[in-house]
């Protein structure tokens, strides 16, 4: 018997109020299990615009403790409840005074806290200025077992590193989502084009290949201006989802709002890891010490 789980990406747009994203993004929630999704993953930092563009101290007050009794994570664990869904949500979590993370939790379909993901890598790029903000993650690659698949969370900038999404697959996640932001600034077309995008996806479905395993990745869409009125980020959408083959399931529109469900097969991991040893059997494990260096010198 196939072992079919539906997947739903809540793709939106964020304006300046807080409880106005939150109310839309569980809708969207909402939505997506009405048209059959049983794991639904929402977009980065999806209760406000990306305030990263900016260095700006007032931005820390948007943090919140992030834990099982956080008044975020009850309410999203009621939801999960209610419709007997997973759910996997991103935010800003304050730790403790002056410490800050990117982080996502995941939530079970009896509304069970299983725990969160701190982000691993940190950016410090123009209109990107997440170091200032978070600190990187010190809670290793993790996968959670849930009711309907084993699932790993990384968070956008991790996307673009093979270890990260590596080390995911190996603690047996089934399905790699990844909540992010990301578009295009007109500050510096010459490396955010147009193919920008197409290197984003492909790298990303390069993960899913490698590792033989699903992966969805959700976006915010919509152009985002900077705090200080001096251009921003056009959020290029096209949350997508990926089989172990790198084919594209599905995918959602890159300049509107959508929400998007797709059913998976998780039988197919098993028979493209049978048939070929590439994801773990043939690994040289003896062969990596280099990549606990920042740079090989000759």
């Amino acid at each position: 018997m196939s072992r079919i789980v539906n997947l739903g990406l809540v793709q939106m747009s964020c304006g300046e109020d807080i409880a106005s994203n939150f109310d839309k993004a569980l809708a969207g929630v909402r939505k997506a299990a009405d048209d059959g999704a049983q794991v639904v993953c929402l977009q980065e930092l999806f209760k406000s615009r990306y305030f990263c563009q900016v260095v700006d101290k007032h931005f820390l007050s948007l943090a919140e403790p992030v834990n099982e009794n956080s008044p975020t994570v009850q309410k999203l664990a009621e939801l999960a409840a209610e419709l007997e869904i997973v759910i996997v949500a991103s935010l800003f979590e304050k730790r403790a005074k002056s410490l800050f993370h990117n982080t996502a939790v995941v939530i079970d379909a009896d509304g069970r806290y299983l725990g969160k993901y701190r982000k691993m890598h940190i950016p410090d790029d123009p209109l990107y200025y997440e170091k200032f903000y978070f600190a990187p993650g010190d809670l290793g690659y993790k996968t959670f077992s849930t009711r309907y698949a084993e699932i790993g969370v990384l968070i956008c900038w991790d996307q673009w590193f093979p270890e990260a999404a590596r080390l995911t697959a190996m603690q047996g996640a089934e399905i790699i989502f990844i909540p992010t932001a990301i578009g295009n600034t007109p500050q510096d077309i010459s490396i955010s084009g147009p193919e920008y995008p197409k290197s984003w996806q492909i790298v990303q479905r390069g993960h899913a290949v490698a590792n033989a395993c699903f992966l969805a990745a959700v976006n915010r869409v919509g152009f985002e201006e900077n705090s200080e009125g001096k251009g921003g980020i056009d959020f290029w959408g096209q949350s997508f989802i990926s089989d172990p083959n790198g084919v594209v399931l599905a995918q959602a529109a890159p300049d509107q709002e959508e929400v998007l469900v797709h059913p998976v097969d998780l039988d197919l991991i098993d028979a493209i890891r049978d048939g070929y040893s590439f994801p773990f059997r043939d690994r040289r494990v003896d062969s990596y010490g280099g990549l606990s260096k920042l740079y090989i010198d000759d």
